[in-house]
C-alpha cells in the first residue's frame, strides 16, 4: 500500500501536464487562425456573406432578408443617395453583406462592385457613411509578338491575346500602317502593360511602352515617350525621334471594310449610269463612331439630298474633309474639333444601299483621293528632350529586337529592371 501514493501522484502530475498540454495546442490553433482583411474590414469580425444581384433584386430585398426592418433600409437608403443611388444595382454584380457574429446576425455594412476595380461601402453600424473606393492596382510589363495571316484582329483572337491590343496597336500605328491592306507575313512586337486587381485579377491594359510593326517588309518602331510629365502630355515616336502621327488620320473608322473607293469611272446603282464617286465607302454597323481625322473647324453640320446626314470640316487653307450618311450629327457649325473627336455616327441617310460613311477629301478644292497624297508629318520631337529621349528608348529597343516574332503569337513578362 505504501507504493500506491507515489504511484497515484505520479499519474496526477502526468495528466495536469496532459491538460497543460492541451490548453497549449487549443490556444496555440486560435492563435493560428488567419485575420482575413478585404475592402478595409477584418472578415473576422462578423459574419461574411457573399453573393451576386439577382435579376429583379433590390437593396430592400436583400437587406430584408439580412435581418434590417423596411424603416432601417429607408433611412439607409436615403443617407446614401447623394453618393450612390441603391437602385442602381446592376443583376450579375458581386456584393458582400458584413453582419453581426452573434445570434442576430444583423447587416451592418453593404459593399457593392459595379467593376473589377470600383467598389461601394455604405457602412450603416452607428451613422450612415457612404463612400467610393478604388483597389489597388499592380501592373506587369509584358511582351507579346505575332505573325499577321489576315487582319490584325484575327491573329490576336486566334492567339488569345487580349484584344486590346488591336485597338493599341491601330491607334499608334493609324497615322503608318494600312490595316486595309495588312499583307501575310507582316508582324508585331510590343512591350505593354497588364492591370491586375487582388493580385491575379485582370483589369485591362496598361500603357504600351514600346511596339514594332513590320508592314509590306517595311519596319515601324513606335516608343512612348512623355514629354511634359504635370500635363501627363505624351506620345509616339520612332527610332529617329519622328512623330508616328501624320495630320490626317487614314479613315475615320477603324477595322472597317472599304466597300468603294475613289474612282471617277464608277457606275451608281442610284444613278443607273456612270458617275464619279469622289469619296472613299467604309462600310461599318449602324451607329459605329465616326471621328474627324484631322484637327479643323465645322463649316457646314446639315441633312442634304443624296448627302443625307453630313458634316465638312475646314482644317487648313488647302485641307476640307467631309462625312456622309450619318445616322445623327455630333457637332454644329462653328465647332472646333480635335484629331479622333467623334463627330457622328453611321447610318443610312441619303443614297445609300447600306450602312457605311462616305469620306471625302479636298486638296486646295478640288476632291481628291485621301489614299494617293503625300500628307506631311506631325511635328519631329524638339531638339531639347532629344538626348534623353533616346537614352529612354535604348533598352526598350534592345528588348523589341531581342523578341522572336513566332506563330502562334507568343507572350512572356520581363522585369522593370530589364528595361
Amino acid at each position: 500500500m505504501r507504493y500506491i501514493a507515489p504511484l497515484l501522484l505520479l499519474f496526477i502530475l502526468f495528466s495536469c501536464k496532459e491538460d497543460k498540454n492541451i490548453a497549449e495546442v487549443t490556444q496555440e490553433a486560435a492563435e493560428e487562425v488567419p485575420i482575413i482583411e478585404k475592402y478595409g474590414f477584418v472578415y473576422n469580425d462578423f459574419k461574411v456573406v457573399e453573393d451576386t444581384i439577382e435579376k429583379g433584386e433590390s437593396f430592400g430585398e436583400i437587406l430584408d432578408r439580412n435581418h434590417l426592418q423596411a424603416y432601417e433600409v429607408y433611412k439607409i437608403a436615403e443617407a446614401a443617395k447623394d453618393t450612390f443611388d441603391v437602385r442602381r444595382l446592376r443583376a450579375g454584380k458581386p456584393y458582400t453583406i458584413l453582419a453581426k457574429n452573434d445570434t442576430t446576425e444583423k447587416a451592418q455594412v453593404f459593399i457593392y462592385q459595379p467593376n473589377k476595380i470600383e467598389y461601394v461601402v455604405i457602412d450603416f453600424r452607428d451613422s450612415v457613411t457612404t463612400k467610393y473606393q478604388r483597389k489597388a492596382i499592380k501592373t506587369i510589363t509584358k511582351t507579346a509578338s505575332g505573325i499577321i495571316n489576315s487582319t490584325l484582329s484575327e491573329t490576336i483572337s486566334d492567339q488569345k491575346l487580349d484584344y486590346d491590343l488591336v485597338n493599341e496597336l491601330s491607334d499608334i500605328y493609324a497615322w503608318t500602317v494600312d490595316f486595309f491592306h495588312l499583307q501575310k507575313g507582316d508582324n508585331f512586337k510590343i512591350i505593354y502593360e497588364e492591370k491586375f486587381v487582388d493580385d491575379t485579377t485582370f483589369v485591362g491594359i496598361g500603357k504600351v511602352k514600346a511596339a514594332y510593326f513590320e508592314h509590306k517588309n517595311s519596319p515601324f518602331y513606335a516608343f512612348n515617350y512623355v514629354t511634359d510629365s504635370t500635363k501627363n502630355i505624351f506620345d509616339f515616336y520612332d527610332e529617329s525621334a519622328g512623330n508616328l502621327r501624320r495630320q490626317f488620320l487614314k479613315a475615320p473608322l477603324q477595322f472597317r471594310r472599304i466597300s468603294s473607293r475613289y474612282n471617277l469611272k464608277r457606275k451608281i446603282r442610284f444613278y443607273g449610269r456612270v458617275k464619279a464617286h469622289r469619296g472613299t465607302d467604309f462600310a461599318a454597323r449602324v451607329g459605329t463612331p465616326i471621328k474627324s481625322t484631322a484637327n479643323g473647324t465645322v463649316i457646314e453640320s446639315a441633312r442634304r439630298g443624296g448627302n443625307g446626314n453630313y458634316v465638312k470640316i475646314r482644317h487648313n487653307s488647302i485641307y476640307m474633309t467631309q462625312y456622309l450618311h450619318m445616322s445623327k450629327r455630333n457637332v454644329k457649325v462653328g465647332d472646333y474639333v480635335k484629331q479622333g473627336d467623334v463627330i457622328g455616327w453611321v447610318g443610312m441617310t441619303g443614297n445609300t444601299s447600306g450602312p457605311h460613311v462616305c469620306y471625302r477629301f479636298w486638296k486646295n478644292g478640288v476632291q481628291v483621293d485621301p489614299f494617293k497624297q503625300k500628307l506631311p508629318s506631325a511635328e519631329p520631337l524638339r531638339e531639347e528632350y532629344k538626348e534623353n529621349y533616346f537614352q529612354f528608348i535604348a533598352p526598350l529597343k534592345t528588348t523589341l529586337d531581342a523578341i522572336a516574332v513566332n506563330e502562334p503569337a507568343a507572350f512572356a513578362t520581363i522585369s522593370e529592371d530589364d528595361l
